[in-house]
């Protein structure tokens, strides 16, 4: 909708993958390659994406030295997160471009690489989502039919279902991406 000619989304699950491809993303299965960061540039020319979006924040998962680095900080009570993503963005990103961080954090981190950033001239935006700024825009969107994020919900369920969904949720179990609660799934079962 703003323009992007190309998505690249990067995951380790295969039914997102397949949903992110369905939508029209190109994908990267992080499992699957040795360097997000090199993978990225080779797609892109070796000059990397104009725009990084860290979606995970502190709950990232990778591999490799680094990466268990930040799972023993963070089992050590050491360092908070696991910024591997963000890592992986500034790394990645074009010169001039921009790291987008919606992906939540929670306090230190190290590891950070700041010379890269600065050296890139790279912007950073960060912050949870303004949902009062977006929300009306975007359900007039959807009502107007001019988007369809349906695509997205794996599962819709009756409201008193919410405590079982959030833990198949949280557990990534049952290939479920967003759940819809309904509060009238019941009323019309019952009708």
């Amino acid at each position: 909708m703003l323009g992007a000619e190309r998505v690249i989304a990067i995951d380790r699950f295969d039914y997102r993958l397949r949903m992110a491809e369905e939508g029209g993303a190109e994908t990267i299965n992080y499992e699957e390659v040795d360097d997000v960061v090199q993978t990225l540039k080779d797609m892109t020319g070796n000059i990397g994406p104009d725009r990084c979006i860290d979606a995970v924040g502190m709950e990232a998962h990778g591999h490799g030295v680094i990466h268990m680095m930040d799972r023993i900080k963070q089992k050590a009570r050491i360092e908070t997160d696991r910024p591997y993503v963000l890592r992986q963005a500034i790394q990645a990103c074009r010169k001039g471009g921009t790291v987008s961080v919606p992906g939540v954090y929670a306090g230190f981190d190290d590891k950070i690489p700041v010379g890269p950033f600065m050296n890139k001239g790279l912007t950073m935006k960060t912050g949870q989502t303004h949902m009062m700024r977006y929300m009306k825009p975007l359900l007039e969107k959807v009502q107007n039919g001019e988007i369809d994020p349906s695509f997205v919900v794996s599962h819709r369920v009756p409201i008193d279902e919410a405590p079982k969904m959030y833990k198949v949720f949280r557990d990534k179990q049952d290939k479920c991406t967003k759940v819809v609660l309904d509060p009238w799934a019941e009323v019309a079962k019952a009708a």
